[in-house]
């Protein structure tokens, strides 16, 4: 959420130092439960949905890049569909308190996550829990390229020895998520702009996250930063996405070899 309260500083730990400094230091992890819970919400669904549809796709066969690929689109698709509204609340107590340094920003005040979702219903409409949907299905390819590249890096491993490593799972994870998050990070800039839903630019043009209001916004950053401004926080987002990913995909593939054993299948899968 850095890339809001851009003003004057140049990089985000200019910005991080300027938000300890006037909010606090435990500014920068404010809304952690609502993210905690978002962030398990949705990779519960993303998971099992993935490995569901391969299950049914592959049914045993040897995968590929483009199945990996189009899978982890279907995937992402119904993901976006189902805890889109987790990640506009989210977004909303996230930035609860901040003192915006972005004079387009209308601040908010919600007590919880009920009263978030609330107060949304109320004087939003419904569909405002769907805000940014549409840029969220563009970011579907996120996962989807991070799946894929996850997938065929560990086929690739896969073919010089038995079985992976801890540290090998871990680098080709944070491998995986750094590519797709520099490939897609502009769009989800625009995303968490209109999951906040409380900017004043474009105001006309209350369309929840249409192409024509993503255009908008992407115009308008390129206008005031320039074309550097899409990528304004990438590596604050790098750090932030490319260990918990490392770390997921790690405890993923854990668990799964797991699941088999208690399960009294062979842990060597075809991929």
């Amino acid at each position: 959420s850095v890339f809001f309260n851009l003003k004057k500083s140049k990089t985000t730990h200019m910005v991080l130092l300027e938000i300890i400094k006037e909010e606090g230091l435990l500014a920068p992890y404010r809304g952690w439960f609502p993210v905690i819970s978002s962030l398990c919400c949705s990779n519960f669904v993303y998971f099992y949905t993935f490995n569901s549809l391969k299950a049914v796709w592959v049914k045993g066969q040897h995968s590929t890049t483009g199945k990996d690929l189009v899978v982890g689109f279907v995937a992402g698709v119904v993901n976006v569909l189902l805890t889109t509204p987790l990640w506009v609340v989210n977004t909303r107590l996230k930035l609860q308190g901040a003192k915006f340094r972005n004079e387009d920003i209308v601040p908010t005040n919600y007590s919880g996550i009920i009263d978030a979702f609330h107060q949304i219903i109320r004087d939003e409409g419904i569909l405002a829990l769907w805000n940014g949907t549409f840029p969220s299905l563009l970011l579907v390819f996120n996962p989807a390229i991070q799946f894929m590249f996850y997938e065929g890096l560990k086929r690739q491993l896969l073919k010089k020895r038995t079985k992976l490593s801890s540290l090998d799972v871990f680098l080709i994870g944070a491998i995986a998520k750094a590519i797709a998050t520099t490939v897609t990070y502009p769009m989800q800039t625009i995303q968490s702009i209109l999951r906040f839903g409380r900017h004043r630019l474009n105001p006309e043009n209350r369309t929840l996250g249409s192409l024509r209001n993503v255009l908008y916004l992407l115009h308008q950053r390129v206008r005031r930063f320039g074309i550097v401004g899409l990528y304004k926080g990438l590596e604050a987002k790098l750090l932030q996405t490319v260990l918990t990913a490392a770390l997921m995909f790690l405890v993923y593939e854990k668990l799964t070899a797991a699941t088999f054993m208690v399960m009294g299948l062979k842990s060597t899968r075809k991929h």
